[in-house]
């Protein structure tokens, strides 16, 4: 299956090896007994023969007709017939499924839609789903693909899985199409078109399917596939929601990309142009990978909520339900540029606009930053709206560069402060900066108003947003109300001998807030009925262990959350000199 990208595919098997102990893992794995995770077409057929009727169900972007052709082959080589049928002949006409999807792609050069409100059953003909029938001439009768499981055969269901950075980088190459539509356009408008309206569909299907699957695929390898009964799966993710796990992050490069992960994160392609973000833990986007006899198999976050939800949120679930509420992603601009002038929507306006549930509120932690670093944030006293937005206007148009510290104010950055961007707030990273970006989980909606005039990586215009941005600035930050309620007002909250609690008060209007944990040797904590995301700023390695005895070894820089139903847990410190670690949980 082609692929664009620089980035390495995981491997199927003995990703041990890529791993040096004490460094931060790309490929973080949640162990599971021996005998639950097995690779190859094989073992798969041998269930298959088991059962003789079978449904191969999955997520958008799976090579479906190259698993059909290989499990057939892996079925007749032992000797029986199979009949496969592809549900794809049940889809509805294109056109028609490009008029349904229309009205939610937004505006033709937009790179927002709205999410949709239909299911995977309306891309269907319903009577022609009614003729899908095993064959009685064949031993070995198989339907497969998305929304194979529509046509409510009574056996077994088997759910191909598929990381969406995996999907992305097929989306590149052209390899995929959006659901219903032939052809593959190799831009924004796929990606859009998939967070839109497919993934919504696709996601909520999974959710509907989820208690009725028997064994779940990673489709993502080329040549060969992993697999597990998902009952065992159902026992793993239980033990993650009562422990800590920690997602699978995957690493891009961008226009502004800087040099520091190439530096501090081992297993990288060094070779990439830069690297400009982590999906640390943003769990639309993220999986969660299983080890068992050296086999790996990747599933997406998604199952993990729509199954634990209560024990990983706590007292928090009524507030989100399946949804994960905040995120953790590196901002890289080390040895790089500076990121856009940018914000983001307000609660109402993505909500009405986009059909989200909740809005983009941030916070900057500087990680690491050069000494002449700087943060972008908040309007100068004298701002004049109307005056910027015509200045912004020409410069697009006319392509001349803006001083735009006429307009914003520009901060030297400070390792190991918290700035404050709560949604409306004019901000940007400058170069020289690592920044650890905490965050409600929404992740698109930025609204750019000035990129400096450069270009993308492909040589492309990046789109400005300068009437969604004042629909939504707030041009109240400014002046000196900026370091007043955008710099977090710092204090200790309790300190002794070997440990001390730093407090990071966040803006009202992010619902969650931020602390860091110091200390020499040991310290340990209630999850209070919430759930706790982390991560070792500074330090070299630290031990976790949470009440039911769970123990994990976590690396600077690695992101790692411990659920609410955990109850508590305990930070060993393993290195030299004081751990750090930075906690952000829900108010």
């Amino acid at each position: 299956m082609k692929r664009k990208t620089d980035q390495y595919i995981l491997p199927p098997t003995q990703v041990s090896s890529l791993h040096q102990d004490g460094q931060y893992d790309i490929y973080p794995r949640h162990h599971m007994e021996s005998g639950k995770i097995f690779e190859g077409y094989e073992g798969l057929a041998d269930f298959i023969i088991k059962h003789k009727t079978v449904c191969f169900d999955g997520f958008s972007g799976v090579a479906w007709e190259i698993v059909a052709h290989k499990i057939c082959d892996a079925v007749k080589s032992k000797g029986f017939t199979v009949n496969a049928i592809a549900i794809e002949e049940c889809l509805k006409d294109e056109n028609e499924i490009a008029s349904m999807v229309a009205p939610f792609l937004g505006e033709e050069e937009s790179v927002w839609g709205r999410k949709c409100d239909f299911s995977l059953l309306d891309y269907f003909d319903k009577e022609k789903l009614k003729t899908v029938k095993p064959n009685d001439q064949s031993v070995i009768n198989i339907v497969y693909g998305s929304g194979a499981s529509l046509v409510d055969w009574d056996c077994p269901l088997v759910y191909f899985d598929l990381p969406k950075n995996e999907l992305q980088y097929r989306m590149r190459a052209g390899s995929v199409t959006n659901l219903g539509i032939s052809t593959s356009n190799v831009d924004f408008k796929m990606y859009k078109h998939y967070y839109f309206i497919d993934w919504v569909v696709l996601n909520q299907e999974k959710e509907r399917l989820a208690s009725k699957i028997d064994v779940i695929v990673d489709a993502q390898f080329s040549g060969t596939i992993t697999w597990s009964h998902m009952n065992d799966i159902k026992e793993a993710l239980k033990v993650l929601a009562t422990s800590v796990f920690r997602v699978r992050p995957w690493f891009e490069p961008g226009a502004w990309g800087g040099e520091w992960m190439k530096e501090h994160i081992s297993g990288l392609n060094k070779d990439v142009v830069n690297y400009a973000w982590a999906f640390s833990l943003i769990v639309p986007e993220n999986g969660l990978l299983f080890e068992s006899d050296g086999n790996l198999l990747e599933i997406s976050f998604d199952f993990l909520m729509d199954q634990e939800s209560k024990n990983v949120l706590g007292k928090h679930e009524p507030t989100f339900g399946t949804e994960f509420p905040i995120r953790f992603n590196f901002l890289d601009t080390y040895e790089g540029g500076n990121l856009s002038i940018q914000c983001h929507p307000s609660l109402t306006y993505i909500q009405e606009e986009f059909g989200e549930n909740i809005t983009q509120d941030e916070c900057y932690y500087i990680l690491d930053c050069k000494e002449d670093a700087s943060v972008y944030l908040g309007f100068q006293n004298d701002i004049d709206p109307e005056a910027f937005k015509a200045d912004l206007i020409r410069s697009q148009d006319e392509n001349v560069e803006l001083d735009i510290v006429d307009y914003v104010q520009k901060h030297p950055s400070k390792k190991h402060e918290l700035y404050l961007i709560p949604n409306g707030t004019v901000h940007s990273a400058g170069s020289g900066n690592m920044v650890l970006e905490i965050s409600a989980t929404p992740y698109i909606f930025t609204f750019k108003m000035y990129d400096w005039l450069r270009l993308d990586l492909n040589g492309k215009p990046r789109p400005i947003n300068i009437e969604h941005a004042f629909k939504n600035l707030n041009f109240d930050r400014k002046g000196e109300n900026v370091p007043k309620e955008l710099f977090s007002k710092t204090y200790v909250a309790e300190e002794t001998s070997d440990h001390s609690i730093t407090n990071y008060p966040t803006h009202p209007d992010h619902f969650y807030d931020v602390r860091r944990l110091e200390f020499d040797a040991i310290i340990e904590r209630s999850t209070e009925n919430s759930c706790q995301v982390m991560m070792l700023v500074e330090g070299d390695r630290i031990q976790l262990e949470t009440e039911n005895g769970h123990v994990e070894t976590l690396a600077y820089a690695e992101t790692f959350v411990v659920p609410a139903a955990a109850k508590s847990f305990k930070l060993k410190n393993l290195g030299q000199g004081r751990a750090k670690v930075i906690n952000a949980f829900l108010k």
